[in-house]
């Protein structure tokens, strides 16, 4: 199980730089096509793993009272989290947040790292099909996320190497984070319920008070369209992994 868990870790991490990496190779106007797609489709994935993986799970192993209490408290945390510039998602250069400074953005970057990395780890030891979706839904949010933070880092003065490098290195605290967790969790079962619950409480805030109104953002009758139906597509892709597994 803890190879699962640092090979996806490891896949979520570095997989979500290469393809930033890699999606600012592409010109200008074809990346700004790009990035709402896939924010649609990563919307999807968040909350296909919170609803259909994460908080079902933790319903079967403890009170759905104190559960549905942790997801509350977990949206209440990371809005709070979000107001300290530790928890933000949004994806424009020119956003309020990311006009105060580029370390912070790096901080902020690796302290949510580790925390999808403990995302990863309790997944996977509630089973392996939770495991792959959340680590599919990881990925999915980190690839936008790490090419609205490379913009941040090249405004401000990083050249493209260096930005890279520190990018690299605050997304790999996602191994420590679910390393960390693994020997926590392996010791401490009757957290795993509650890590599910605050797991699923951050990807149901990210895509409901980061992703979703950026989306709105686009009013074309093409542009919403396209939305709902990779929205769909990343509800579909965590049903097929976590159903059909």
């Amino acid at each position: 199980m803890l190879l699962w868990i640092i090979g996806f870790s490891l896949l979520g991490s570095l997989g979500a730089v290469a393809g930033a990496a890699l999606m600012l190779l592409f010109p200008d106007g074809i990346r700004r096509t790009l990035v709402p797609c896939l924010i649609s489709y990563a919307t999807g994935t968040l909350l296909g793993a919170a609803f259909l993986g994460m908080i079902p799970a933790g319903l079967k192993q403890a009170p759905a009272v104190a559960v549905m209490a942790t997801v509350l408290g977990g949206m209440v945390l990371f809005f709070v989290l979000e107001k300290l510039v530790l928890w933000r998602h949004c994806h424009d250069s020119e956003c309020e947040v990311h006009g105060r400074a580029a370390p912070l953005i790096l901080i902020g970057d690796a302290f949510h790292n580790f925390v999808d990395g403990a995302v990863i780890a309790a997944a996977f030891l509630t089973s392996i099909p939770l495991g792959i979706a959340a680590s599919l839904a990881v990925i999915a949010h980190e690839v936008p996320q790490e090419i609205g933070d490379f913009a941040i880092l090249l405004d401000s003065g990083y050249g493209r190497t260096k930005a890279l490098i520190l990018n690299g290195l605050s997304s790999a605290a996602t191994l420590p984070g679910a390393v960390a967790a693994y020997f926590w969790l392996g010791e401490t079962r009757e957290a795993v319920p509650y890590i599910l619950a605050l797991s699923a409480a951050s990807f149901i805030y990210i895509a409901t008070a980061d992703l979703i109104p950026g989306l709105h953002r686009q009013v074309n009758a093409v542009a919403s369209v396209r939305q709902f139906v990779l929205l769909l597509a990343g509800i579909g892709t965590i049903a097929f992994f976590h159903f059909g597994y």
